[in-house]
């Protein structure tokens, strides 16, 4: 009841959350029933649009899409922004102040010297030793302002590069599927955005990995050899792509690997190495030592314009799957 509904209300979204779990095979687990009842509500337009666009590509929901569903539109990172931003305004609060006073204890020296400039001059030895006196003092002053300043400059470097080793998790938060370390579909919207940016009629070249049977290997051994075997698929698969490549978890048992600077025939090669290196891992369960089935994947080959949504693009690319010869636009 996030949003204050009458009892009324909460029982009628209660049932027909649970209805809408039973349409997408899914148990009533925390998770899922907080997605649903968010669904049902329809008071978050962009978690219903995600599912809508995900539904209309033929594929059932899975643990793996609803949990970044949740983490994408429903969990959030609010708090760690909110943390983040009152630090950064803490720094710049304090160097903006020592700034301004550092600037004001120098125009005092200025104007010092200025004042006392043309004693100096002066025939009189009691004013110039006066003058001097004066701008020991202002010299002093400023000497003393510019070792605070110093000194507040180092805690703030400090702070900063603890911001920045914060913000570097967060990245991994936000961007990165925490199974797989593969990129997540938020850091594929933001890649394609800042592809399209520097050029907008870019392409890029993309493998789209399947497992095979993944789901009935699922049922068979259970969430948590799985997850472990996806982990080491994942492992392989990346060890084909260089740094320029962007690997997506795009599915719970589908990858997605985008190659800005290869063609479609070297991605091939590419493909059929990914392919073959896949097949080669042998897996043995470290509880019971018996050897788990052999995985095998499906890959396609093809070519994309960058200037598009994410969920379309991966709409498009699971159709490589059954055309593996050929290249989409």
């Amino acid at each position: 009841m996030k949003y204050h509904d009458s009892i009324q209300e909460a029982e009628k979204t209660l049932a027909l959350s649970v209805q809408l779990l039973r349409s997408w095979n899914l148990p009533a687990s925390p998770i899922n029933y907080t997605l649903s009842y968010e669904y049902t509500s329809n008071r978050n337009k962009p978690l219903n649009k995600s599912i809508d666009q995900y539904l209309s590509t033929g594929k059932e929901l899975d643990s793996f899409t609803v949990e970044e569903f949740y983490r994408q539109h429903i969990l959030g990172q609010s708090n760690f922004r909110d943390e983040i931003i009152d630090d950064v305004e803490e720094v710049l609060s304090a160097v903006e102040f020592n700034n301004k006073h550092s600037a004001n204890t120098l125009n005092y020296f200025v104007d010092t010297l200025d004042n006392n400039i043309g004693h100096f001059q002066s025939h009189d030895k009691k004013v110039v030793a006066t003058a001097i006196l004066s701008l020991k003092k202002a010299s002093n002053k400023l000497k003393q302002q510019q070792l605070i300043l110093q000194k507040q400059l180092k805690n703030s470097q400090s702070l900063t590069s603890k911001l920045k080793a914060e913000l570097e998790e967060s990245r991994k938060e936000i961007f990165l599927d925490p199974l797989t370390h593969f990129y997540n579909r938020k850091a594929l919207s933001k890649h394609l955005e800042a592809w399209t940016a520097q050029d907008e009629n870019k392409q890029v070249a993309a493998i789209v990995v399947n497992i095979d049977h993944f789901s009935q290997f699922t049922q068979r051994f259970g969430p948590l050899i799985s997850d472990v075997l996806l982990a080491k698929v994942a492992e392989k698969v990346s060890s084909y792509v260089d740094d320029s490549g962007l690997p997506v978890r795009s599915g719970g048992d589908e990858f997605l690997i985008l190659l800005p600077d290869l063609n479609t025939d070297i991605a091939q090669e590419v493909a059929m190495k990914i392919s073959h290196g896949v097949e080669k891992l042998r897996f043995v369960s470290s509880k019971s030592g018996i050897r788990l089935p052999k995985l095998d994947v499906s890959v396609g080959v093809g070519q994309f314009s960058t200037n598009q949504e994410a969920n379309n693009l991966i709409k498009k690319a699971r159709k490589l799957l059954e055309m593996p010869s050929s290249d989409n636009q």
